[in-house]
């Protein structure tokens, strides 16, 4: 991690860097960027601070190298193609309470301490000269990377961002570092209630699907008093006793966290919606839990917390304000996955009284695909360290359920009707109430397989 990567700077990043020099200023690649390279990591985002030159001046040379778009009123931030953010080097200063309240104001000559101890993270506050290679790293951001840390530039600005303590989650979970004690406590001080809610699910995402183990993020988000700010549904689950392998470690806030690694595994062929669906299901799939879990003839039980967790689910939903993505309806699918997550391994153990049309009706609730991989991460998601190998769940339930769905080809959307109100015109039946229901009443027995063909469904119709 000391060498830096071989990810390229872009030409156009180390053209400006030419024409900066030319004018007696300094580009300097900061924050991200210049971490992930020190990591190793991939570079997807470039970010250039400009000291030495005017903003005019700077504007000038940024046209030279294509469309500028410039973000932002009191202070410009100019992207360059979809890759490159350019600015000035920025004071910040708090005016009030809220995300948004600060004052800020661009200056070309402030000098690279005070321009970088504004930063949140001394990993994210290293710079480098695109063209002779020069780390300046001037809070120990290298060291901390070496340590695998995450510690606080400031502890007097460090606060005024509230984000910042949903960033410490997030990073500790998608770097596997550790965050300092000290930090650790700055953070627990932060007031999360002016969040606005695209800020708190924009770092959730991150969390969710830019971490290979988003448990280590969820511990960091209790360790931060994050779930008592904003997710009470998640905190709700620590100490619930969980069902049927109980031990003192093993509480449900236990067995989420490793559902949801079991689930991250599991969605990389996924698009966009669908990842963010099984995640967020795999999250919720236990709210409730805490409300219906009794100890019953000699084992814990939470007879009903599928239903339970629908309403629970609904309020988490809401924090992140989750509806559609892409036009894909994840809040409804999340809440149907939520409600029937247990499907699966109920409908195996009784597989030879379970129909075709069951299957093709639970499709018309769910997708059976998604509703696969979260029933098999949360059996999965039982094997805890303490529990004996040989009393370990497997996922031989679930595998039974999409072959079956697969076979019925309803693993990704319920059948297409066959029988349409056109047809119903064809034949002469005209439009009202009652055409509705026969419409529904042939599907439903398609959904059975007593209607396959134009000419079944039809024949059914007219009897209708």
């Amino acid at each position: 991690m000391n060498a830096l990567s071989p990810s390229p700077i872009p030409e156009k990043v180390l053209e400006l860097a030419k024409s900066v020099n030319a004018e007696g200023g300094r580009a300097m690649l900061v924050g991200g960027c210049v971490r992930d390279r020190l990591m190793g990591r991939p570079v997807l985002d470039w970010d250039v601070e400009v000291y030495g030159v005017q903003p005019e001046k700077l504007r000038e040379l940024l046209e030279l190298l294509g469309r500028v778009d410039a973000v932002g009123e009191a202070f410009t931030v100019y992207k360059i193609g979809a890759d490159l953010d350019v600015s000035l080097p920025r004071r910040e200063r708090k005016n009030g309470r809220g995300h948004r309240a600060f004052v800020i104001q661009g200056d070309p000559f402030m000098s690279f301490e005070e321009a970088t101890r504004r930063r949140d993270f001394t990993v994210n506050a290293i710079l480098e000269d695109p063209l002779t290679g020069e780390i300046v790293d001037l809070f120990g951001g290298r060291a901390d990377i070496h340590r695998r840390m995450l510690r606080a530039v400031s502890s007097e600005t460090f606060p005024e961002d509230s984000l910042r303590v949903l960033r410490a989650a997030q990073f500790a979970a998608c770097f596997n570092f550790d965050i300092e004690p000290a930090t650790v406590n700055l953070c627990r001080t932060i007031d999360l209630a002016d969040l606005p809610h695209e800020r708190v699910w924009g770092e959730m995402e991150k969390l969710l699907l830019g971490a290979e183990k988003p448990s280590i993020g969820l511990r960091w988000l209790h360790d931060l008093g994050v779930l008592d700010h904003l997710f009470p549904e998640i905190k709700s689950l620590i100490g619930v006793p969980q069902e049927p392998e109980w031990h003192p470690e093993g509480d449900v806030f236990v067995h989420t966290q490793l559902v949801v690694d079991r689930a991250r595994e599991r969605i990389n062929d996924l698009d966009y919606p669908r990842k963010v669906t099984v995640m967020l299901a795999a999250l919720s799939h236990d709210f409730g839990k805490p409300p219906t879990t009794e100890f019953i003839d000699g084992r814990w039980r939470s007879r009903g917390h599928e239903d339970a967790g629908i309403a629970p689910t609904e309020q988490f939903l809401d924090v992140l304000n989750i509806h559609t993505l892409e036009g894909y309806d994840v809040r409804g699918q999340v809440i149907a996955l939520v409600r029937d997550h247990l499907r699966p391994g109920e409908w195996y153990k009784k597989q030879s009284e379970v129909g075709d049309g069951a299957f093709r009706r639970l499709a018309r609730r769910c997708e059976l695909e998604l509703l696969y991989r979260v029933a098999s991460a949360d059996s999965l998601g039982r094997n805890a360290p303490w529990v004996p190998v040989d009393k370990w769940f497997d996922s031989e339930a679930q595998e039974w359920f999409i072959r079956r769905a697969r076979e019925l080809k309803v693993d990704r959307r319920p059948p297409a009707k066959i029988l349409m109100g056109r047809h119903l015109l064809e034949m002469g039946i005209k439009p009202g109430p009652r055409m509705g229901e026969i419409l529904n009443a042939v599907y439903e027995m398609q959904l059975d397989g007593r209607v396959t063909t134009l000419d079944e469904a039809r024949a059914a119709a007219l009897k209708l």
